[in-house]
């Protein structure tokens, strides 16, 4: 009588560690070119926090996320973007980098003249995008630099 409330204690333990570990991964989808060996580099090199915020565990190759609830998302290996000039460039330790605010507050930056190009996502209401960039470009210095922008915009909003 005595084992079966210990087999439902460390029965619910397992369950509580089970759910916990599947919150604890941000599920996210790979991009296209995320098995390119500069990729496997710029997860190497990418820092434990960007902008104080914790790296998380993800589900998918070529992808990191740091925050809780994740704030700032990375995925290696997108398709490069075409020179635009509807985007504004802002250029943050040697990278440049394309902002796309249409899903305000979540903006999307993605690398420019980078191989493989390297988008970043990130919740404006929950982290400034200068110092969450600027650590994220460290590990993105490890990718190809093929070109860079004609107009660099003059302050990271």
């Amino acid at each position: 009588m005595t084992t079966q409330p210990l087999k439902r204690l460390a029965l619910l333990a397992a369950l509580a560690l089970t759910l916990t570990g599947c919150v604890q991964t941000v599920s996210l989808r790979p991009a296209e070119f995320a098995v390119d060996p500069l990729c496997a580099q710029v997860m190497v090199d990418a820092p434990s926090d960007v902008a104080e915020l914790p790296i998380r565990e993800t589900n998918a190759q070529g992808t990191l996320a740091w925050g809780s609830p994740a704030a700032v998302l990375l995925r290696c290996g997108v398709p490069e973007p075409d020179p635009t000039a509807t985007l504004p460039c802002y250029e943050v330790g040697g990278v440049f980098w394309l902002v796309d605010d249409a899903g305000s507050p979540n903006y999307v930056y993605t690398t420019y003249g980078r191989s493989p190009a390297t988008e970043v996502i990130l919740n404006r209401d929950l982290v400034a995008p200068a110092p969450a960039l600027l650590d994220v470009s460290r590990a993105v210095a490890a990718t190809t630099a093929t070109s860079s922008c004609t107009e660099v915009a003059d302050t990271l909003e």
